[in-house]
């Protein structure tokens, strides 16, 4: 066999790295070293992991060699490694949520998802940093450490998934998994140059993921590629009995909608641009690249038409009552009593439970969490409920109802991912209201239970990655990504290569140790 260096293979797409372990010009063990050389040298200065599991990720990947020597039919990304967000329970395998109330967590069990990986014969490269218990959208409110954006490494990654898609974006994982309450896949993907995509709402079992918001969370994939987002998908979708909103339908033809998206026909397809979230308040680089998008969807046949969902500036304000009120509610586990943290009273202090819990909690939740809590505590009181939960639901009916009156004169939605470019660490941690924000062009796909996705839209003219956004009817994943696959076909024919080729690597040079195929 020949030999290839580590660069060669780590910058192929995973639909690439497939091919290749299927003709044996590599084996799933050498591409899986490949990436952990790489994670090797790239973590001093991204930072994109909690966990690398190494030595279980390479006995997995030998695992994956032998089913398929014994001609064992395997899925098309057997053999491709993958890292996982640490939201998401792995057997064996420390699980935090990025929080000090869970170090040293090692679950029992694995998430449906994770389950799915590995009958699909993927191994499991480690575990990815986030925003703690995922509320944020920087990385920076991880109990552990920040994770560096590739492109900047003095610029937030976008959270709360920032880990996953560092870990993509600097090629320390062809393929991540992510979870999505407001925008945490699709937001890291606009700032790091990576595609995510958040499915619809009961498309991907929840068994597993460590509840944040449960009827906001959804799971989905991270990666460089449209199909490759579609590989993944169609491996990690399906019904769930474990999971009580889990649909008990079969996924559309996703990876098939992928293909036929590069074909660049979009003849017959309507587009609609939600007026509400794009424009005013987005900077002047992410608009002109939305712009030159939408430009380039009409050249392949499509139909762009201006559509109005008059509930969607609403979403911040709903959302940020719906989801802490329900942070509120899955938090009150964390109580010291069965697993993770316990910190006694101190001397003097009556020796309770209830004194115990409050202990534990101040030391194990960091500032940001504690936040959501008192503001969805506060939301869920008497004389309250109705007043704002109650009122935030409402509002949310409204939202999916503009989605279903949108669907009735347009195939998919489209607006800028996220309003500006990656920001630099501590421009906005302490200004909570900025923050919160960066999602304004998410949230409503959450409400709404629609999927969504994010695709590199090219460089903004500070020359960090912007996001382009489709939304698609709920359980119709498939139509969303037919014109991403077409758009993103396009875009690198207008940049002339992927945008990920204008990202500088140093990290790469160190751990370019040549791999035998």
């Amino acid at each position: 066999m020949a030999s290839a260096s580590t660069n060669d293979l780590v910058k192929l797409s995973a639909a690439d790295m497939a091919e290749k372990l299927k003709a044996g010009e590599v084996s799933s063990k050498e591409l899986t070293q490949a990436h952990l050389n790489v994670i090797d040298s790239a973590e001093p200065s991204i930072q994109a992991f909690l966990k690398v599991a190494g030595d279980t990720a390479l006995e997995q990947a030998e695992d994956s060699d032998k089913r398929r020597a014994a001609g064992e039919k395997l899925p098309e990304l057997a053999g491709v490694p993958i890292a996982v967000k640490d939201m998401i329970v792995t057997k064996g395998i420390e699980t935090t949520a990025a929080s000090k109330i869970l170090e040293g967590w090692v679950p029992p069990y694995d998430a449906t998802v994770v389950s799915k990986l590995k009958k699909a014969g993927m191994p499991i490269l480690g575990k990815t940093n986030l925003d703690e218990f995922a509320q944020g959208s920087s990385t920076e409110h991880s109990a552990y450490h920040p994770t560096n954006n590739p492109w900047d490494t003095d610029r937030v990654p976008g959270g709360s998934g920032g880990g996953s898609a560092a870990a993509v974006a600097s090629f320390e994982a062809p393929l991540a998994l992510g979870t999505d309450t407001g925008g945490s896949i699709r937001q890291p993907g606009a700032l790091t140059g990576t595609v995510g995509v958040k499915p619809t709402y009961g498309g991907v079992s929840r068994f597993g993921a460590i509840a944040m918001a449960s009827s906001l969370d959804q799971i989905g994939p991270v990666s460089r590629t449209v199909l490759d987002s579609a590989l993944l998908h169609e491996i990690i979708g399906g019904y769930d009995e474990r999971d009580s909103t889990s649909i008990p339908e079969q996924l559309p033809a996703i990876v098939k909608a992928a293909r036929e998206g590069t074909k660049r026909d979009l003849k017959g397809m309507k587009i609609g641009v939600v007026k509400e979230i794009s424009g005013e308040g987005f900077q002047p680089g992410v608009q002109a690249r939305f712009d030159e998008s939408l430009k380039l969807l009409e050249e392949m046949g499509a139909q762009i038409v201006d559509v109005s969902a008059p509930h969607f500036p609403y979403s911040l304000g709903a959302y940020y009552i719906i989801m802490p009120s329900e942070v509120s509610s899955n938090l009150a586990r964390y109580d010291g009593m069965r697993y993770g943290l316990r910190v006694m009273p101190p001397a003097g202090v009556a020796q309770t439970a209830a004194n115990m819990m409050a202990y534990t909690r101040e030391a194990g939740f960091g500032d940001e969490v504690k936040r959501r809590i008192i503001l969805g505590t506060y939301a869920l009181s008497a004389g309250y409920y109705d007043a704002w939960y109650g009122s935030a639901q409402k509002v949310r009916t409204l939202i999916i109802r503009d989605f279903a009156a949108a669907f009735e004169k347009v195939d998919v939605l489209v607006s800028p991912t996220s309003p500006t470019t990656a920001f630099k660490f501590g421009e906005q941690i302490n200004d909570p209201l900025t923050m919160y924000l960066n999602d304004v062009a998410t949230i409503p796909a959450n409400l709404g239970g629609v999927p969504a996705m994010s695709i590199p839209a090219g460089l903004s003219d500070d020359g960090l990655p912007v996001g382009f956004q489709f939304f698609a009817p709920q359980k119709r994943d498939d139509v969303m990504y037919k014109p991403a696959a077409a758009l993103e076909a396009a875009l690198n024919d207008k940049w002339k290569a992927p945008i990920w080729s204008e990202l500088k690597t140093p990290w790469l040079d160190s751990a370019n140790q040549t791999v035998e195929e």
